[in-house]
């Protein structure tokens, strides 16, 4: 498999998993993801879980589509950069942050870690998502009664692709009115590597 050149067409794909994701459209999974993708975690927090590898476009689309909708909804994951850069052999780097529903409580979940990509060109030709390592850094877990603190927040911020000045300069007068000290800690220092 050769590496992907296209910024445009990774661009595509990153969007198409966030669709699904976010929208609950397992199939989509199919749309992005090499039918023997990778995907892993490392997870450095007790609030969340997931299984440390799964392998193959069904078992992903299961498991970040199908198992995640059971247990969140209003679900918005940001890129936390202006777009995709690739680097040596298709992969791509990049912080993001998510802000759902927890449905059985209700409760705000206030997310961020960091997104490792690999992209390859299919040997029919189309460019797919090979390997995806997911890192989550921390995964807080809010009072949010009737989803008043979800609703603004994701009507402030630009998605899929939030640069950081922008998540700096629109977070503000969220902080002013919700001052929950989960908030500052992940919104003032986004994910960098």
């Amino acid at each position: 498999m050769n590496p992907v050149t296209s910024t445009s067409s990774v661009r595509s794909l990153l969007e198409c998993y966030i669709r699904a994701k976010d929208q609950n459209q397992p199939e989509l999974i199919f749309d992005c993801f090499a039918a023997a993708a990778e995907l892993t975690f490392e997870i450095a927090t007790d609030a969340i879980d997931f299984p440390r590898s799964v392998t193959g476009a069904p078992a992903i689309a299961k498991t970040l589509v199908t198992d995640f909708g059971e247990r969140f909804d209003r679900c918005r994951t940001y890129y936390v950069c202006t777009g995709p850069e690739m680097h040596a052999a298709g992969v791509c780097t990049m912080p993001w942050l998510v802000a759902m529903r927890q449905k059985d409580n209700e409760a705000l979940r206030l997310g961020k870690g960091t997104y490792r990509w690999r992209i390859a060109r299919m040997p029919d030709g189309p460019d797919r998502i090979v390997g995806l390592h997911i890192a989550i850094e921390r995964m807080d877990v809010i009072d949010d009664p009737g989803a008043v603190m979800l609703q603004t927040l994701q009507e402030l911020l630009t998605y899929p692709w939030l640069p950081v000045p922008e998540l700096a300069q629109r977070i503000d007068s969220f902080l002013s009115m919700y001052p929950e000290p989960a908030f500052t800690t992940a919104f003032r220092h986004p994910s960098r590597h």
